[in-house]
């Protein structure tokens, strides 16, 4: 290899222009930008976000940035974590998934974080978030299979990503961005454990954890420190590390490996990640969400919604619920413990649960996870009557397509189904402006009145005349 992977990507990214950039990009970066300032809002008021914003009010420091919602001033790093954490708490901020699923919004703090401190400008905010996106989503194709069905979570992928964020803004040097994601990618390898079984409120703090550091590496390389260029090809590097790549010569080694779902091929397909940048931008091929729920759960969602409401079914009719899906999503979504969360964590993670709540009220909410829901009988009811089937045909559409067919039976002995091929979000069917206006009012109704929701969405949508300490200013109650 001529040249390091790091020092390919650090290259495109140190040169990327804002000028560079097609109108439909900058267009849809402040779609996602809106839908993840919606998504703050919504996360706001949960426990996790309460506790991480307390220690560090507690702890003081610097202001160099605002939290999202709340307004406080504090050390960038830390800001970062919180306006990460607080995108991600309800689980409904954008999803990508091919061989590995992730969520490129968590890395936008990452870019408001370093330009607030910093005096940088929306335009420059814009051409990090374009990155982060970039990135974030080639190296969910990087791994073949990816990094989650070898046992790993994909903040692991984030960690690569976030010091390219931050070091954009920090107007890192090439040699400065190849440390900083060497350093940053050398102590943020995260096992599976975070989304497997009982979850916790680790599951949606992890990535923002790993785009925290991703600040604190960018300023570290900075100041001159060093780290590892060859942190994905070298010995004992993330290839090495994760299998199926030959260090000595340098090139793709296919090794017979069993994952979380079946023995495979593990290997690496290098261009997905460093080929043919700049001749297209991954953001246009990310996916929203309809639901606060795990990806996987939305198709099933979508299609459940379909039958019920078509057929005005309510939830004690039912005898049974079979959801055909792919393995992966029994293995994760139908697992014991989700049968019965204890935790929004937990619930909005299990599909029994997510199709209950749909059978029970018609529709999915912020709601649907409340603790008030989540002690709803007539949930528990109806649950124990969901039942997943994993299908190898529907394995081998996904990810192209995220196929569910839903069948309900009813006590009266009449028989119902639904099948569906991508949820409401995906590139293939937009969510359209009011489809996010209404988000947006959904999320922020008890918080914002309607003139103060406008406010926020125009600022958005003419972001790049503001610099970035302007623009965060509009982003609190």
């Amino acid at each position: 290899m001529n040249k390091s992977i790091s020092r390919t990507i650090a290259e495109f990214a140190v040169n990327l222009q804002y000028k560079d950039l097609p109108k439909e990009v900058i267009h849809e970066v402040k779609r996602y930008l809106y839908d993840s300032v919606g998504c703050a809002f919504g996360g706001y008021h949960t426990k996790d976000v309460r506790i991480i914003r307390n220690i560090y009010k507690d702890m003081g420091g610097t202001e160099e940035a605002t939290v999202l919602v709340f307004g406080d001033k504090i050390p960038a790093v830390n800001a970062t974590l919180v306006n990460s954490l607080m995108i991600r708490a309800l689980d409904f901020n954008d999803i990508y998934w091919k061989e590995d699923p992730s969520h490129p919004s968590d890395l936008i703090p990452a870019a408001l974080a370093t330009a607030e401190m910093v005096g940088a400008s929306m335009e420059e905010v814009i051409t990090a978030i374009v990155l982060a996106y970039e990135f974030e989503q080639r190296l969910c194709e990087f791994a073949v299979p990816g990094i989650r069905e070898r046992k790993w979570h994909h903040a692991t992928l984030t960690q690569f990503v976030s010091p390219i964020v931050a070091g954009k803004i920090l107007g890192l040097t090439v040699d400065q961005m190849v440390n900083a994601i060497g350093i940053n990618g050398s102590h943020n390898h995260t096992i599976g454990c975070p989304t497997a079984g009982k979850l916790t409120m680790m599951k949606n703090t992890v990535d923002p954890m790993a785009v925290q550091s991703g600040v604190f590496a960018a300023m570290m390389a900075q100041r001159g420190y060093t780290g590892t260029e060859a942190v994905f090809e070298g010995k004992e590097g993330f290839m090495d590390c994760f299998f199926g790549w030959d260090v000595k010569e340098q090139k793709v080694k296919p090794v017979q490996m069993q994952g979380r779902e079946t023995l495979g091929e593990w290997k690496w397909d290098v261009d997905k990640l460093i080929g043919g940048l700049g001749d297209s931008y991954k953001i246009l091929e990310c996916s929203m969400k309809a639901f606060p729920t795990e990806a996987l759960t939305h198709t099933h969602i979508s299609a459940t919604l379909k039958v019920v409401t078509k057929n005005n079914i309510s939830y004690d009719q039912i005898e049974s619920v079979t959801i055909t899906t792919i393995a992966r999503a029994c293995d994760i979504l139908f697992d014991p413990h989700k049968y019965r969360p204890e935790s929004r964590e937990t619930a909005d993670h299990s599909l029994p649960y997510c199709i209950a709540a749909a059978l029970v009220d018609h529709k999915i909410t912020t709601q649907s996870f409340s603790e008030e829901k989540l002690k709803d009988p007539r949930i528990w009811e109806v649950i124990d009557k969901i039942h997943g089937e994993a299908s190898e045909e529907f394995e081998k559409m996904f990810p192209a397509k995220q196929p569910s067919k839903v069948v309900i039976k009813t006590k009266d002995g009449r028989e119902f189904s639904e099948y569906l091929e991508y949820p409401k979000g995906d590139p293939r069917e937009p969510m359209t402006m009011e489809d996010l206006d209404n988000k947006f009012e959904g999320l922020t109704e008890k918080l914002l009145v309607s003139g103060r929701r406008k406010e926020i969405k125009d600022a958005i949508f003419n972001a790049e005349l503001m610099t970035a300490r302007e623009f965060m200013k509009k982003m609190i109650l």
